[in-house]
């Protein structure tokens, strides 16, 4: 019996070692392919990376340098971009070009920042700060402030970010649906409250002085024009910030990507991290538009063209740099484009966005109706 059962079991043995070793082989194979995805991916980060920031410097040599610097000599232009010369070059180059530069750069970033985490948090592509709301109840807050205490320090930038958190709050408390946040009832409540905000700065109209009038309605169509140094730095710090937390919620993002469950069971506080990036979302919308008012779009825009190119897991941090370009190039293109300029930024990015935002919305009904 021992010799009969003797072959069956070294058969047995072959079958099993022949099974590990393949299976051996595919892991090494699908290990292999993924390394290799992972270098590829980092390839196309890496150059979308570097002409972003090469389309950077060019948008921002010719924000400075077109319009009329004929009368400042060639070598006044670059010292004067650093605040070291004086006069007229001074007075052009540091004191109104740099700021509005700048200004729109860092707007974008911030922008193209908030939109990116509220659709990769949300997974929906319609979830972005000036959809919901967040942008409108950010205006209403600094509408406010503009129009009955603009002298107040950092009044309108902090009255933005009420507005912008409350309107997280309330929106986060109309769109739970057993147990969590259901997305499209977010989106319908955020423009249900976005109506809300535009109805109450209406009202602020009608009580408000002409004065304040002309200068709130140029704010609130988005625009560049007025940006000051005390505004860039406002903006630069809302970036490093924001940056910063989102540096520190990109582990949480890439387990809550994978579903709730899954990331509970990895150890990620769900709720609290959920929490966290919508404030941090909110927090990047409401400063920057305390300083440059509602740009639309751009936060809608600049994460799917990050998606488009790097994919979803590197799309929030080169958001930073597609929002950048796109404020920046479309405050350029107001300014001296041909038959069109000049006009304020926000126009111009509406015009870019809208028809995007509706290509989305028949999108998903196509979607639904299949």
């Amino acid at each position: 019996m021992p010799q009969t059962h003797a072959p069956r079991t070294d058969g047995a043995r072959s079958l099993g070692q022949a099974s590990q070793d393949t299976a051996a082989e595919l892991k090494a194979a699908t290990a292999a392919r993924l390394r290799g995805a992972h270098r590829a991916g980092l390839r196309r980060a890496r150059l979308a990376v570097c002409v972003l920031v090469l389309m950077l410097l060019a948008l921002l040599v010719a924000s400075i340098l077109l319009g009329g610097v004929e009368r400042i000599p060639a070598g006044d232009i670059l010292p004067a971009a650093f605040g070291m010369r004086t006069g007229l070059a001074d007075y052009v180059i540091f004191r109104i070009r740099m700021p509005r530069a700048l200004a729109a750069l860092l707007a974008g970033a911030l922008f193209g920042l908030s939109g990116a985490l509220y659709q990769r948090l949300i997974r929906n592509p319609l979830a972005t700060p000036d959809i919901v709301g967040i942008s409108a109840g950010a205006g209403a807050g600094a509408t406010t402030m503009l129009l009955f205490a603009p002298a107040v320090p950092f009044g309108t930038s902090l009255a933005g970010l009420g507005g912008a958190f409350a309107l997280v709050a309330t929106v986060l408390a109309l769109s739970r649906r057993g147990g969590g946040v259901d997305t499209y009832r977010l989106v319908l409540v955020g423009i249900g409250l976005s109506a809300v905000c535009t109805a109450y700065v209406n009202y602020l109209f009608t009580v408000a002085g002409q004065h304040g009038i002309a200068q709130v309605m140029r704010w609130l169509v988005g625009s560049v024009n007025d940006a000051t140094w005390e505004g860039v730095s406002t903006l630069a710090g809302a970036l490093a910030v924001c940056g910063l937390c989102t540096a520190l919620l990109d582990r949480a993002l890439g387990s809550m990507a994978l579903g709730d469950q899954l990331a509970l069971g990895l150890g990620t506080r769900v709720g609290a991290a959920r929490i966290a990036t919508l404030l941090v979302g909110a927090a990047a919308a409401a400063l920057a538009t305390s300083v440059t008012g509602p740009i639309g779009f751009v936060s809608l825009i600049s994460g799917p063209i990050a998606i488009r190119l790097v994919g979803a897991d590197r799309s929030v941090a080169l958001a930073v740099p597609i929002g950048a370009v796109i404020v920046l190039g479309a405050d350029v293109l107001a300014q001296h484009g041909a038959l069109i300029s000049p006009v304020p930024t926000g126009v111009l990015t509406a015009l870019l966005g809208a028809p995007y935002f509706v290509w989305l919305i028949l999108r998903r009904r196509q979607g639904a109706t299949a």
